[in-house]
């Protein structure tokens, strides 16, 4: 079990000292340093209520933030690992594998270094504001809440195909989508990660034993088929005519799975002691690793060329509805997590002088749930209404997640970690850094070119879909 720390000493804001715009009180005087609201009970109530909500948003130690990183990083996409492990080749395939989750891990851990160095920071939009300014909070800002937003509205597809998958497509897949949506509401309730990492055991559970069923399915399936294993088709280089968008695409699949580093921030906001976030990103860096490696790698010496994506698709359609169903768990909360983290940002920044940021009172969670609502609609009607959601999803991951996860934590150990003179070990860790920046910037460039040719050629073949449509996507 994660450890929980006693709760630590509430200091108020400058407002909730002068006491201005609380609700339920009047004007407060202050009278040698002391707050002296006009009705003392009102005043009283509120300070439990700020010194229970800080007690309860400081309650995350590093065990559970690795948990809450795993929901967030580990999905279902880990399972379109060997269709691009089948474009790219086995040895490709393995080698950027592990090098972006080595190169992951280390910006993850500068990240942990200006969080630790600048405490001040609460999520991803305020680093943005020490690096670029005002614009740089503004830009970063809508970045931030458009990624979240639509790796939820990623989820409701996600949750739709799966319902379609174990039914037969037996209904419409808006009404699928809509019970998607209502399950990732109900799930994004919570408003701490400590609380979100409780989730995440059960998350954790669901991904492995999905892994797990769809690796053991497909092998077994190979070994009974007409020649065995050796009759598969896998190759240890790229695929034959295989184009430049097509290999990318393979790449930034692989770099995606990595991107954990956004919500960050966050997550260590909430941490009782924020040193120990190497612990996590560490424990979780390698766990990555070794997962994505071997399920890339298995599956498609099992599967080969044909390996669909997601690859428990793969695994037959008993063993695929057996797969889906133990996936289920990690389908919406992982997708949940997303919807709290953006939802967090925005109720924060509109009540950061008021105890209803702290969501332990009857306006506090009205607006919580308000704001829980709304996201997950905007990220619903996104998901349905777009033709071509998954590439345009593509293309945000492309534009934000390259920066998120590679070039801007570059370019934050240049501002703000880097110290003293130019020494071996500095020039060491300054030629990483731009090797980091270098590969944010790649990723930027061709998995932006590889999105919008990948919708091209849906229009030119007739494989767009249409809004709101009852067909299956999967």
């Amino acid at each position: 079990m994660a450890e929980i720390a006693p709760s630590p000493d509430v200091s108020l804001t400058e407002k909730e000292k002068s006491g201005l715009e609380r609700p339920g009180s009047g004007r407060a005087s202050t009278v040698e340093g002391e707050v002296r609201p006009s009705r003392g009970a009102d005043y009283d109530f509120e300070r439990q209520k700020l010194a229970e909500g800080d007690a309860a948003f400081h309650q995350l130690g590093w065990k559970r933030l690795t948990i809450v990183l795993i929901v967030t990083a580990v999905a279902l996409g880990s399972l379109s690992l060997p269709a691009a492990f089948s474009a790219l080749g086995m040895i490709l395939g393995v080698i950027i594998s592990v090098a972006m989750g080595l190169l992951a891990m280390y910006c993850s851990y500068v990240v942990g270094q200006v969080k630790v160095k600048y405490p001040q920071i609460a999520h991803y939009t305020d680093a943005g504001r020490m690096m670029f300014g005002k614009w740089g909070y503004i830009i970063m800002t809508v970045m931030f809440v458009l990624q979240l937003t639509f790796t939820t509205a990623s989820h409701v597809l996600t949750g739709a195909i799966m319902f379609g998958n174990l039914t037969d497509h037996g209904a419409c897949t808006v009404v699928f989508a809509v019970v998607s949506g209502i399950l990732l509401f109900l799930l994004a309730i919570p408003p701490t990660f400590s609380e979100m990492a409780i989730l995440g055991y059960i998350d954790f559970v669901s991904i492995i034993g999905a892994i797990g069923v769809t690796i053991i399915a497909t092998g077994v399936q190979s070994a009974n088929a007409e020649g065995g294993l050796a009759a598969v088709n896998w190759s240890a280089y790229p695929r034959e005519g295989l184009t430049l968008h097509e290999g990318f695409i393979a790449v930034t699949n692989i770099v995606f799975a990595y991107s954990y580093a956004l919500c960050q921030f966050s997550f260590m906001d909430e941490m009782h002691t924020p040193t120990d976030y190497p612990q996590a990103i560490f424990t979780l860096g390698i766990f990555e690793i070794f997962l994505y490696t071997l399920t890339g790698a298995l599956v498609y010496a099992f599967v080969g060329q044909d390996v669909q994506a997601p690859a428990l698709l793969s695994a037959g359609p008993l063993m695929s509805k057996v797969a889906f169903g133990v996936a289920l768990p990690v389908i919406y909360i992982s997708g949940s997590i997303n919807t709290v983290v953006c939802a967090r940002y925005i109720h924060g920044k509109w009540f950061k002088d008021s105890v209803i940021r702290y969501v332990n009172t009857p306006m506090g969670w009205i607006t919580w749930i308000g704001v829980d609502a709304a996201i997950t609609l905007l990220a619903f009607i996104v998901a349905e209404a777009i033709p071509f959601f998954s590439p345009l999803l593509a293309i945000c991951a492309a534009i934000f997640l390259s920066g998120f996860t590679f070039y801007f934590p570059a370019i934050m150990w240049f501002m703000f970690i880097k110290e003293g003179k130019w020494t071996p070990w500095n020039i060491l860790l300054g030629a990483l850094n731009v090797v980091a920046f270098l590969v944010g910037m790649v990723i930027l460039g061709l998995g932006t070119y590889s999105a919008v040719k990948d919708i091209s050629i849906r229009y030119e073949t007739g494989a767009v879909g249409t809004s709101f449509g009852c067909a299956p996507l999967a």
